[in-house]
Formats: C-alpha cells, sequence, structure tokens
C-alpha cells in the first residue's frame, strides 16, 4: 500500500495547485482523479470558452462592425467547426502543462475514481475496475461541482444541454434559449449571438448577472439588447420539453405564462457540489443540507486530516478562489505560515460582452450595512485608450469608505476590465486608498487609467470628467 502525507482528491485548480504547494514545502504527496488533470477548468470551462470568445470577438467584428472599421465582404462565411476545434487545442495544451507539473514536483498521480474508507485511507477504482489502496496522513477533498438541473428537465447532451455538452458541440444551434443570466449563461450568449444564433436569455431574478452590482446589470442588458439578444428578467421556467424541431421552454412572469421555441435550450442555472459518494458521511465528515463540505478558515472539516478546498466547499465558485484556498491548505498542512482569505474581497470576473469585474461590496451591500461612502466614477466613453479599440461601453466605479478611504469594493463594465482588477484587490489588501491610487502615474493612453480617474473622482478631483 502506498503511503502519502498528502492525497489530494480532485485534480482542478483547487486540487493540483493544493498538490504542487505540498510538494514544495516537502510532503510527499499524490492526487487522484477520475477523468482529467486540470478539472472543468481547463478541460471543459473557463479555458476553452475563452477561446471560444476570441473567436466569437472576430466572428462579431466581421459580421457587424464592416462599415466602421471600413472593410466589405461579398460572401462571408463563418465556420464555427475551427473555433471549437481551437479551443479543444488550448485546453489540450495546458492539460499537458499540469501533467508536466506533476512530474516536476514529483507527484504520483492515480487515475480513477476515489472513495475514503477511513480516516487516512482512499480506494481508487480505475477504469478497468481495478482497486487501489492508498493512505495519507492528511487527505485533500477537491472534487468540485456538476450543473445543477432540475430532475424534471431532462438533458440529452442535443436538444437540452448543460455547459459541459454546449462547449464540446462543434455546430451551432440556429436559435437557443438560455436559462440562467449568471457567468455562464451570459459567456455563452455572447458566443452565439456572435455568430449569428438568435438568443433568449431567461432569468428567474430581476436582472441578468444577479450576483453584480444592479447598475452594472442594467448597462450589459442594454448592450446585449443592442446586439440582438433577448432578456426575459423576472420570468420563471416553468417546464423545459423537447420538441419535434427543439425544445420548448415554458417561462411565467407576472401570472401569465408563454412558450419559447427553440433549436437548443442551454440550462446554466447553477452548480452542486460533487459530494456524494467519497464516503465522507461515513466518516462523520459535517455537510451542509445543500452538500457543500463544512470547513473552517484553515481549509480544514471537523474529521483531523480531513480537508476540503474549491468548490465542493462552496465558499465561492471561481477557479481563482480555489487555487488560493489549495495553497492555504497545504500551508496549514506543513506548519508553513500563510493567511486567511476574504472571500469577500476576491475578483470576480464575466467575459461576456462588455465584460464584467468586480469584489468586495456593491454601492447598495455598502448602504446597507451602514456605511457612509462616497463612489467614484468613470466612463470608458472619455478613456482614449477604449475610444481608440472601438470599445468604449461601460465605465469604472470604486466604492469607498468616506471617513477612512477605505476601498470596500469596486464594479466595472467595459473593454477587458478583468485585466485591469488586480491593481484594485491588490491595493485592497494592502490597505491603499483611492488617494494612493491616484498619485500613482499610469501609462498613456491606457484602459487603466479609467481606474485612476476613478480614484481621483472619489476624492473629488476628476481630471477628465
Amino acid at each position: 500500500m502506498e503511503t502519502y502525507d498528502v492525497l489530494v482528491i480532485g485534480a482542478g485548480p483547487a486540487g493540483y495547485v493544493a498538490a504542487i504547494r505540498a510538494a514544495q514545502l516537502g510532503q510527499k504527496t499524490a492526487i487522484v482523479d477520475k477523468q482529467w488533470l486540470g478539472g472543468v477548468c481547463l478541460n471543459v470551462g473557463c479555458i476553452p470558452s475563452k477561446a471560444l470568445l476570441k473567436n466569437a470577438e472576430v466572428a462579431h467584428t466581421l459580421r457587424e462592425r464592416g462599415k466602421e472599421f471600413g472593410f466589405s465582404f461579398e460572401n462571408l462565411k463563418l465556420d464555427f467547426t475551427v473555433a471549437a476545434k481551437r479551443s479543444r487545442q488550448v485546453s489540450d495544451r495546458l492539460v499537458k502543462g499540469v501533467s508536466f507539473l506533476m512530474k516536476k514536483n514529483g507527484i504520483a498521480v492515480h487515475m480513477g475514481a476515489a472513495k475514503l474508507t477511513a480516516r487516512d485511507t482512499v480506494v481508487v477504482t480505475d477504469k478497468e475496475g481495478k482497486l487501489i489502496d492508498l493512505k495519507a496522513k492528511n487527505i485533500i477533498v477537491a472534487t468540485g461541482a456538476s450543473a445543477a438541473v432540475p430532475a424534471a428537465w431532462k438533458v440529452d447532451g442535443e436538444k437540452v444541454v448543460t455547459y459541459l455538452e454546449a462547449i464540446l458541440q462543434e455546430k451551432l444551434p440556429k436559435s437557443a434559449v438560455i436559462i440562467g443570466a449568471g457567468a455562464v449563461g451570459m459567456e455563452f450568449a455572447t458566443v452565439w449571438n456572435s455568430y449569428g444564433v438568435e438568443v433568449t436569455v431567461v432569468e428567474m431574478l430581476p436582472h441578468v448577472l444577479p450576483l453584480e452590482d444592479e447598475e452594472a446589470a442594467a448597462e450589459v442588458s442594454k448592450s446585449f439588447t443592442k446586439r440582438g439578444v433577448k432578456i426575459l428578467a423576472g420570468h420563471k421556467v416553468e417546464a423545459v420539453e423537447a420538441s419535434k424541431n427543439g425544445v420548448k421552454v415554458t417561462v411565467s412572469a407576472n401570472g401569465e405564462a408563454k412558450a419559447l421555441e427553440a433549436g437548443q435550450a442551454l440550462v446554466a442555472i447553477g452548480f452542486r457540489p460533487n459530494s456524494k459518494g467519497l464516503g465522507l458521511e461515513e466518516l462523520g465528515v459535517k455537510i451542509s443540507e445543500r452538500g457543500f463540505i463544512e470547513i473552517d478558515e484553515k481549509m480544514a472539516t471537523n474529521v483531523p486530516g480531513i480537508w476540503a478546498i474549491g468548490d465542493v466547499t462552496g465558499k465561492l465558485m471561481l477557479a481563482h478562489v480555489g487555487s488560493a484556498m489549495g495553497i492555504v491548505c497545504a500551508e496549514n498542512i506543513a506548519g508553513y505560515e500563510t493567511v486567511t482569505l476574504d472571500y469577500e474581497m476576491m475578483p470576480r470576473a464575466t467575459y461576456c460582452s462588455p465584460q464584467v469585474a468586480s469584489f468586495g461590496m456593491t454601492e447598495a451591500q455598502a448602504k446597507e450595512r451602514g456605511h457612509a461612502i462616497k463612489v467614484g466614477r468613470f466612463p470608458f466613453q472619455a478613456n482614449g485608450k477604449a475610444l481608440g479599440l472601438a470599445d468604449y461601453a461601460g465605465w469604472v466605479k470604486l466604492v469607498v469608505d468616506e471617513k477612512y478611504g477605505e476601498i470596500l469594493g469596486a464594479t466595472m463594465v467595459g473593454p477587458e476590465v478583468t485585466e485591469l482588477l488586480p491593481e484594485l484587490t491588490l491595493a485592497r489588501m494592502m490597505e491603499l486608498t483611492p488617494a494612493e491610487i491616484a498619485r500613482n502615474v499610469h501609462a498613456h493612453p491606457s484602459l487603466s487609467e479609467a481606474l485612476m480617474e476613478a480614484a481621483h473622482a472619489a476624492e473629488g478631483s476628476a481630471i477628465h470628467i
């Protein structure tokens, strides 16, 4: 029987990063995954979707913006199959990179389904049904999450799909209903609309991107509507049924029901944790009613030696958060100095068009919690680089504590705003104020100047508005 200091179950961004950090800290480490290295993110999530979004950006420019940029076509042909294949190539390259990192750090890789049979024992069943017993002083559960789908909605992989089938398909539907206007739904809406698919987005809550600032949601809705995407916010989905030519989605609002017909329906209403069948309940590990593994700030469960990180804990279901949790977990196991994560202040990014990026409290949340605030804003319409890119919808908004100048949060909508987040989250972590951001000289012309200008605005001394 193989014995390790640390055994990680799940090789996604949380698990494989935890394994690397554990190995760096001198722990004999192994990792187990039943399907693939890199998890959902690298294989069928964050990474291939970004490749598709780049293709979609080009497709949208070619289809809709020729006059603006001075070109025309007699017979434009867009081949989505090429985009799909490129997304797979990008994914495969990164997955091979994770495999290399496992070898580089001396981490043993076991492919198969894992189950805890004791506090320090895991049985792995490989594809041939062979059983492998592994022992470890510490077991980290990083099994992630899967698409949540109501039992009555039958996912067939063709007419009714989740992100998994949608990201792997090489043909586009002629029309689609996307159920759920979170990050997944809005990113697929961007891709499909860019290729000319007739898209309707249905969201039960009052606005798209329901976890984001309401003003940001309105800006995104405005841009999507301009692109021809139909937005049905405040609509509940009553039924999803396969029809002869595709699907029929029945929705209701204000007591009135209506049927939406389309070639395909994408269910993107959220995720459920992959915590069942691991043997955790039998060992007494505390699991919430919704199936999330309960942990403390060190990533430890209530059972000594069993830890959990990433989406399976439900703290904040984002790849970079899982990775941060993995590092903290490995450092706690090794007794190495580490940090305590503040999940509210983690960066949040949605790669639809326009992009949305945020962290911390929204303006409304800060007011609800009793903060006296000041708000610094700057529109991309007044930013030279954004105008040069012909991509100037949106703005930067900083939410600042009026008395101490503490940055409580920020929301940005616009070009490449997901790349602008680190300056703000670093400023928050290092307790910098808008006054200091404003005094940091930013290159001109750059999109980052919008951060400087918003900081000046928070100080009451905006320069270019």
